[in-house]
């Protein structure tokens, strides 16, 4: 699988950017995507060394609408999060450091 199927987005909260000081990031990625895949994306892609990676699989949420012909019921898509954690002498990846 190529790397930038892998990835897909960074995942931008207050959660997420307490830790880019720290060097841990937070993607969303496929979620056919183990976690040896993942570190070597993010190694390609960002040119750093990753120490390791958790992930977490995110159930969609079920969302309701009310209409003039009644109430509708959805649901948002299923997505898995990576966080990833770099080596201490690894450079930091540029594009989160400009949002600090």
């Amino acid at each position: 699988m190529e790397a930038q199927k892998i990835i897909l987005e960074p995942i931008l909260t207050e959660k997420s950017y307490a830790g880019i000081p720290n060097k841990v990031y937070t993607f969303k990625v496929a979620t056919d995507a183990n976690k040896i895949e993942i570190k070597k994306a993010v190694e390609e892609l960002f040119e750093v060394q990753v120490e390791r990676v958790n992930t977490v699989n995110c159930r969609g949420k079920l969302k309701t609408r009310n209409t003039r012909s009644g109430q509708v019921v959805g649901k948002t898509s299923d997505y898995k999060k990576a966080i990833v954690f770099l080596k201490p002498e690894s450079k930091a990846i540029a594009f989160f450091e400009s949002l600090n």
